[in-house]
């Protein structure tokens, strides 16, 4: 008898829950209103997008692994009460729409995940899916950690946005799928939309990572298998947060002059982890996704925004790590802890390049904090 192949039940489910919050995604990316968004405490907007998605997701994860805990970015405080009446409305029609879609040809789905057209969950139900995203994570057990839109900004604005879910078991993460619908599945050197041509990018420890194309197509494709070039010395070019405030931009010009970039080869800016899905997908060996502490913010990054992100560029090949080359650990709870920055390129030679210009940019700051203006590396 062949062996069972490991985590295979857990990437085929892991594939229909985020396929299922993409074609949710899509059907909102061009027509949300103002009045099914919220600002959060610490001014992140949330949408009635992530929370449907992330009841639709946990909905099927509990269904299939009643025992496995969440680590999810929301959670129902929004929902409850009278206040929250008209979007608790909207989230149990948008989440059912998506768990009721018909099964999808080719994802090996089944109605026993609690999916296909029969199923009706109820606010209640759905409220507590949303809230099963409570754990805190660890170094011991089985916990999904689900991003249901990351780059929410992204996708306020029109531009690239993720669904993103990750399996982590004693604190290493094991399973990684990504849901860009916006992202192009034949392109990804331009950070402009595609809808209709996304991708969904998927990796499995030990057994590669891969792409798919999103929507699904009627005739199952095979997919596409992920390789980063090898490459000592490649044409270098920063894959960096659109948004200003998650990394520090100016620190990415000195670590582009120290890597010798060109001004023809700018920074590629996108929002969400469908960064890492270009790192993982590029043909030159030389695109670096960095992340960059902002300076005079104490913010530890959180495991939900590179968990899935993590597996998929190492599967490919990759290697990833924090500005110091240190490895990133999961396994410390919600966040990365004392990791700072993050740095996601090929492996090797070009990793250590990246990290030793970031060890020259980090002495220029200093030369200039002491008063020395020279900006030459």
């Amino acid at each position: 008898m062949a062996a069972a192949v490991p985590y295979l039940l857990e990437k085929k489910v892991a594939i229909s829950a985020v396929t299922r919050a993409c074609y949710l995604t899509s059907s909102l990316f061009a027509s949300l209103q103002k009045s099914e968004t919220i600002t959060k405490s610490d001014t992140s907007p949330v949408t009635i997008a992530d929370f449907s998605a992330q009841a639709a997701v946990n909905s099927i994860l509990g269904r299939v692994f009643p025992h496995d805990s969440i680590i999810g970015e929301e959670d129902s405080k929004d929902l409850q009460g009278d206040q929250g009446k008209a979007l608790r409305e909207r989230v149990t029609e948008l989440a059912n729409e998506a768990l009721q879609r018909p099964i999808i040809p080719g994802l090996e789905e089944t109605p026993e995940w609690g999916i296909g057209e029969a199923v009706k969950r109820s606010s209640d139900e759905l409220l507590d899916a949303i809230d099963r995203g409570t754990a805190q994570g660890g170094s011991q057990g089985r916990t999904w950690c689900l991003d249901p839109i990351d780059g929410t900004k992204g996708f306020l604005r029109g531009n690239q946005y993720a669904v993103c879910l990750a399996l982590v078991v004693d604190g290493t993460v094991q399973l990684g799928v990504i849901g860009c619908p916006n992202l192009s599945y034949s392109d990804v050197s331009s950070a402009d939309i595609t809808p209709g041509q996304g991708s969904i990018y998927v990796a499995v420890r030990g057994q590669g990572a891969e792409k798919h194309p999103f929507p699904p197509p009627a005739t199952p494709a095979t997919p596409v298998k992920l390789s980063i070039p090898a490459n000592p010395n490649p044409p270098f070019r920063l894959l960096e947060s659109f948004e200003k405030a998650h990394s520090n931009i100016s620190f990415g010009t000195l670590v582009s002059r120290s890597l010798g970039v060109t001004d023809d080869n700018p920074p590629l800016r996108m929002d969400s982890q469908a960064k890492y899905c270009a790192v993982a997908a590029q043909n030159t060996g030389g695109y670096v996704y960095l992340r960059m502490p902002v300076p005079g913010k104490n913010y530890i990054e959180k495991i939900w925004d590179h968990a899935a992100g993590s597996v998929i560029i190492e599967e490919a090949g990759g290697e990833i790590s924090d500005s110091y080359g240190n490895p990133l650990n999961f396994g410390l709870g919600r966040t990365l802890g004392e990791n700072k920055g993050i740095v996601a390129s090929a492996k090797g030679e070009a990793h250590a390049k990246v990290i030793r210009a970031i060890a020259e940019a980090r002495e220029v700051e200093e030369r200039m904090k002491v008063g020395d203006g020279d900006l030459r590396l």
